[in-house]
Order: structure tokens, then C-alpha cells, then sequence
């Protein structure tokens, strides 16, 4: 498998010609299930919910983009996504992009050599304004993660067909990692490469890497900032995210007294 993915990267790599289009965001994970843009097999538990607020800021071209994210448990392996992006002071246009809605299914377990997989179904409504839509569109998606002591792994694969016809179907690969450094602390790194809706070659090599917070019992803090290692366009990217998730149920402990 680790040959199969280090042979897909470097084909990436010397496919690739240049160009840029506007990134649309799409269904992101929601923290702390996910690296930056990389999705993890673990979600929510039954009957949870997290809530998440963010933003982006991309230098050469300068866009600002904010971000609204919630999850839903439905099952302990089964977990509904929302995305909302809302997009301001650019070059390229304002307004909301599409508002993303997805579930994702981990339907295999990791054992203690093989990972564990998810696929997700994805979809956005035709909600985005002028330039920042592209009249909603469909995807698929595998997840695959495996856990090596302090490391977490993620690899994913998406497909993506967008509702403007003239537009061409979007396809990303996705490389993410966590690493435990403390309890509360984790560092993050990823590697996103994508063929856009706008290209028939890879425009987006970019290098991801910050550190993940747990700043209160049911908060976390994630920082990042990305580096294009293609075309530097945008030259770099600045993220940042604080997520809310809900209390979990307290277990009632019974005490057994016995009569002497």
C-alpha cells in the first residue's frame, strides 16, 4: 500500500502543469476528526454534535474565506457533515459558495496490521453567488487510516462532478498525518493535490502543516499554514479554526451496599 501511495504522489508531481483556478471548498471534517482538508475514518459518536468557525487567508492572490462546520453522530460509525463557506474582500468574488452536506461511513474497523475505511457521499446545493458557485455538484469519496503508536495516518480519495456541464470533474488526493506530542497537543501535516474543476492536469500541489489544541475538555484550537509547492498561487495560506463539541453523557456509577 505505502508503494502504491508514494508512486500516486510522484505521478501527481511530474503530471502537473501550470495554472490556477478558484478553490472551492466543498465538505470539509469537522475537528478534531480530520488534519486540515484530510478526513479521518474516526466521527462522532451516537447522538453528538460538533460545532466548528473558522477562516482562511491566501496570499498572491489575496482571498479571505470564513468557515461554518458542524457534524451529527448518527451511529457510532456513521456521521452527517455540513460546510458552510462564506467568501469576502477578494479578487476573484463574494458571497457564500455552495453549502456542502455529506455523510461519511466507516464500515471497516482497524485490525491490528490493516487500516480502517470510510467512504463518504458528498454533495452541494446551488446556494453560491456569482463567481464562487458552481451550481451545486456530487461526489464520492474513500478514507482510509491507520493509527502507528503516537501517528495517526489518513489517505484520501475524491471524485467530484460539479452541475455547470462546461465545467470538468474534480479529482483530489490527500495525504494527512497527527502525531501526539502531549496529551493535549498535536502536531499536523498534509499534502493536498488536486485536479480542479477548471483544468484536465493537477493545478494544486500544496504542503499543509500546524498543531491541533485541546484547549478545554470539549474545545480544540487548530493552526496551520500551507505552501505551494507547484505554481506559488496562491504563494501560501493561512488557517485557523476553534471547535465546540457536545458534552458527552456521564456514566451512572451504581453502589451495591451489602447488611452485615
Amino acid at each position: 500500500m505505502k508503494k502504491c501511495f508514494i508512486f500516486s504522489i510522484v505521478s501527481l508531481l511530474f503530471l502537473t502543469s501550470s495554472g490556477h483556478s478558484f478553490e472551492v471548498k466543498g465538505l470539509q471534517p469537522v475537528d478534531p476528526y480530520g488534519v486540515f482538508t484530510t478526513f479521518s475514518t474516526e466521527s462522532l459518536p451516537r447522538g453528538h454534535a460538533a460545532l466548528s468557525a473558522g477562516a482562511e487567508i491566501s496570499i498572491d492572490p489575496d482571498y479571505y474565506r470564513a468557515l461554518a462546520k458542524t457534524a451529527f453522530g448518527l451511529t457510532d460509525s456513521l456521521e452527517m457533515i455540513l460546510t458552510i463557506p462564506y467568501d469576502f474582500g477578494n479578487e476573484i468574488g463574494d458571497g457564500f459558495e455552495d453549502v456542502a452536506i455529506g455523510i461519511k461511513h466507516r464500515f471497516f474497523d482497524e485490525g491490528k496490521y490493516g487500516p480502517s475505511m470510510a467512504y463518504l457521499l458528498a454533495g452541494s446545493i446551488p446556494s453560491g453567488a456569482g463567481n464562487v458557485t458552481t451550481n451545486g455538484r456530487y461526489g464520492l469519496g474513500l478514507v482510509v487510516s491507520k493509527k502507528v503508536g503516537p501517528v495517526n495516518g489518513h489517505l484520501n480519495l475524491f471524485y467530484t462532478e460539479p452541475g455547470k456541464r462546461r465545467l470538468d470533474q474534480e479529482i483530489a488526493v490527500l495525504a494527512g498525518l497527527d502525531f501526539a506530542a502531549a496529551h493535549n497537543f498535536k502536531f499536523l501535516a498534509e499534502l493536498y493535490c488536486r485536479k480542479s474543476h477548471e483544468s484536465e492536469n493537477v493545478d494544486l500541489v500544496e504542503a499543509r502543516m500546524g498543531y491541533r489544541i485541546r484547549t478545554a475538555d470539549l474545545l480544540y484550537t487548530t493552526f496551520g499554514v500551507g505552501f505551494d509547492l507547484k505554481n506559488r498561487n496562491p504563494e501560501s495560506r493561512v488557517m485557523f479554526s476553534v471547535t465546540l463539541l457536545s458534552p458527552r453523557e456521564k456514566k451512572k456509577i451504581q453502589k451495591i451496599y451489602e447488611e452485615e
